[in-house]
Formats: C-alpha cells, sequence, structure tokens
C-alpha cells in the first residue's frame, strides 16, 4: 500500500456501495436477483503510517436504499416494483435502524489487498464481520462483504405464502477512490 498517511474519504460522490441479493424458494423463478444502491452513506479511512494503524469507518442510511437492477423473474421488474421493494426495504426489512461499520484490525495481505475484521451495525445489532478491500496506488478502493441476514436477526423478506425468499447472505459491495480530507 503506497497511498500517503492521512485522513481520507469516501462516499457517493466519489464511489457506490451496493447489495447484491438472491432467491431461493419453490418460486424463486419468478422474483429476481436485485442490485440494491445504497444513496446516502460516507466512510472515512485514517491511514496510518504502519499499515495495522489503519482505521475504516462507515455509515448508511437505511432509508435511502433504492433497486437499481432487477435480473431474472418471469417479467421484467417495472418502475412500481422497484419502487414497492424500496418501501419494502425501508418498511420490513431495515425499518429504519442504523448501518454502521468500524474496523477492529486492518492488516496487508499482498498484492494491495487489505484483510478488515470490524464490527457491523445493522437491524439494531452489532457482529463481528471480516472482508477483503483492493486499494490501489491511485486510491481505488473495492471489495464486498458477505453479510448473512439472520446472523443480525433478520427474517430474509419471503412473498408468495412463503414460497419466495431473498436468500439469507447478501452481498454488499464497494467501488470508489479515496479522497484526501
Amino acid at each position: 500500500m503506497s497511498i500517503e498517511p492521512g485522513t481520507y474519504a469516501l462516499g457517493p460522490q466519489n464511489g457506490t456501495l451496493s447489495v447484491r441479493t438472491g432467491r431461493r424458494g419453490a418460486a424463486a423463478r419468478a422474483g429476481h436477483d436485485l442490485l440494491i444502491e445504497v444513496g446516502a452513506w460516507g466512510a472515512t479511512v485514517e491511514i496510518g503510517a504502519d499499515p495495522q494503524q489503519t482505521v475504516l469507518e462507515l455509515t448508511a442510511d437505511s432509508g435511502s436504499l433504492r433497486v437499481r437492477e432487477g435480473s431474472g423473474g418471469i417479467q421484467s421488474l417495472g418502475a412500481d416494483d422497484r419502487g414497492n421493494i424500496d418501501q419494502t426495504i425501508v418498511d420490513e426489512v431495515l425499518k429504519g435502524t442504523a448501518i454502521a461499520f468500524r474496523s477492529s484490525a486492518v492488516r496487508p495481505s499482498g498484492d494491495g489487498r487489505l484483510s478488515v475484521q470490524g464490527d457491523l451495525e445493522l437491524s439494531g445489532g452489532s457482529n463481528p464481520i471480516e472482508f477483503e478491500l483492493e486499494l490501489g496506488d491511485d486510491g481505488r478502493v473495492t471489495g464486498s462483504a458477505v453479510v448473512k441476514q439472520t446472523g443480525w436477526g433478520m427474517k430474509p423478506y419471503t412473498a408468495l405464502f412463503g414460497t419466495l425468499k431473498v436468500a439469507d447472505e447478501v452481498e454488499v459491495i464497494i467501488d470508489g477512490r479515496l479522497s484526501l480530507v
């Protein structure tokens, strides 16, 4: 990692934070795999002289998630469908709860990759999570983490009398470029 030590910001102005879902159940063919974008979020990365002194923090507004794509399904996902899913996420899935992450350990793992450990606050619960980020010399940050909803006390959304289910594991993806604060 050859980025200069300092405090950097990341948010919608210079990156994307998104969630990718899958589908399960007997009626899975009727549903859609979704790409959901987080509209209001911000991250701070404090890079220390020693990479192990690096600290990452992220907060996101749980009411700002919006469906951007729906793939699969019997018919295409229309604007009304997207709006209904957005509202369901706010009212029934996340219920306006805080989303926050703070690292407890950041370690170089070679080739510009960082192994990150920390605590994720989601849906009223907080649990440890571990993932890898790739940090380029130009400040580009990419990575993803798998979040198992039931691990945070969330019940994955179901429809059609439980025959269509959102998969328990969702992928959270970040892609952006750090800017010096």
